[in-house]
């Protein structure tokens, strides 16, 4: 961290942001906060242009036409899901290299885990000013690979990835927002009926061209931030731009040893739990019989085979001042 340390912001003031804003995230907030977020970037001089998203991937369009329009500084306004596509937008672009695009995030969602990582606030008069003052920060990227209905497909990641049961609990929540249902709960709710249906799978990992497991597994976080899942610390260690992945690998567990021991996953002492295990890399591979599902950013993919890649320092992102002291 400490060699990306600057002592002057990077963002120059006067310039003029794009603003991409998702009405319905966090349960609508998007759409309904958005006339008080206006208005902070207004009083805080800052000129930007507002376009609101109208479907799924709508916000990686727009990055696109955004960038193509010679925009070089975008706010998401939004959630996890939001900055995802954005950031896959960045990389769909060729006119320029990712990295010469600012993106800051002013967060109306729910989980809330990138901003989470930088200790951004969720304020939206601190996100402003954060924005404001310009500092900024190059992250990695995760390069995924992954299968479709038998064709391969590739997205990019700003956060953490799951596979297994993470994305057997997201399936669920996706489930009840599609009935209309909402609030903070249905994570916990969907993540204890998903725990008794769900089976342990056989699976090969591969870090870096070495075997490091080859049994069953409960699931695994493979991250460039540290939260997931509402705020669950499944990778504590994480460093955003050492140029590594972390991986969290869950060996099968009782119901019981799970609940004494879930504490540690919120408090970042996840590995001192005996069938949890840590290892970092670059490239991870992963097989398993039968398939088993991906998501990436809270968004739901597709399933194995998978293979990740470290992009180093491939996206700048405005974070605060105390982040880069600390």
């Amino acid at each position: 961290m400490k060699e990306q340390s600057l002592d002057k912001p990077t963002v120059e003031s006067g310039v003029k942001w794009f603003v991409i804003v998702n009405p319905i995230s966090g349960s609508g907030r998007g759409l309904d906060h958005f006339p008080q977020i206006s208005k902070l970037l207004r009083d805080n001089d800052i000129r930007c242009e507002a376009v609101f998203t109208e479907h799924k991937c709508h916000a990686t369009e727009l990055t696109v036409f955004a960038v193509e329009q010679g925009y070089r500084h975008i706010i998401v306004v939004g959630g996890d899901g939001t900055l995802h596509e954005v950031v896959n937008g960045l990389f769909i672009q060729k006119r320029v290299a990712p990295s010469e695009v600012t993106v800051a995030v002013i967060s109306v969602g729910t989980g809330n885990d990138w901003i989470r990582m930088y200790g951004i606030p969720t304020r939206y008069a601190e996100s402003v000013r954060a924005i404001r003052e310009g500092y900024s920060f190059l992250q990695d990227v995760g390069e995924v690979e992954y299968e479709e209905s038998q064709y391969a497909q590739k997205r990019y990641m700003a956060n953490v990835a799951g596979v297994g049961f993470d994305p057997s609990v997201t399936k669920i929540y996706e489930h009840y927002k599609a009935l209309g249902r909402r609030g903070r709960h249905l994570y916990a709710q969907g993540s204890v009926k998903s725990f008794f249906k769900y089976h342990s799978t056989g699976v090969k990992v591969w870090v870096d061209g070495e075997l490091v497991h080859s049994n069953l597994l409960f699931s695994i976080a493979i991250g460039i931030g540290k939260y997931n899942g509402g705020g669950t610390r499944q990778l504590p260690l994480a460093v955003a731009d050492d140029g590594l992945f972390d991986i969290t690998l869950y060996r099968p567990m009782h119901w019981w040893q799970i609940l004494f021991r879930l504490r540690r996953l919120f408090n970042g002492d996840i590995y001192s739990i005996g069938h949890v295990s840590h290892h970092r890399g670059r490239h991870i591979r992963i097989e398993s019989t039968p398939d088993i599902m991906l998501e990436v950013d809270g968004e739901l993919l597709g399933t194995t085979p998978l293979e990740f890649k470290i992009m180093h320092r491939a996206v700048r992102v405005i974070v605060t001042k105390e982040f880069l002291d600390d």
